[in-house]
């Protein structure tokens, strides 16, 4: 079964997710902020993080930074409302596996 990390601060939206995951067999850990999506991404026991943008204490390009710089290859899905280009090249540009907007 594939753990998922979610890194979402808004909690209907992370419970939405959540169940969605859930329904189809996956097993998601919720996060409400960058500091600890990172530190949940890093012990390598995740599949996949879907991280939101505009996370507290750390944003969501700050946690993908860390996590490259430090050679984490966990496949990053950014979930998030930003829907400029200038985000979306940045999001892919700084090693997210895909950008998806809200």
């Amino acid at each position: 079964m594939s753990r998922i990390l979610i890194a979402e601060d808004e909690a209907r939206i992370a419970s939405f997710i959540r169940k969605g995951l859930q329904s189809a067999g996956f097993v998601p850990t919720i996060v409400g902020d960058g500091r600890s999506a990172a530190e949940y991404a890093m012990t390598g026991e995740f599949d996949l993080l879907i991280l939101d943008l505009g996370l507290p204490v750390m944003d969501g390009f700050t946690v993908l930074r860390k996590l490259r710089q430090a050679r984490n290859e966990i496949p990053v899905v950014i979930l998030t409302a930003r829907d400029s280009i200038t985000d979306t090249v940045a999001g892919l540009e700084g090693g997210a596996n895909d950008y998806v907007t809200k």
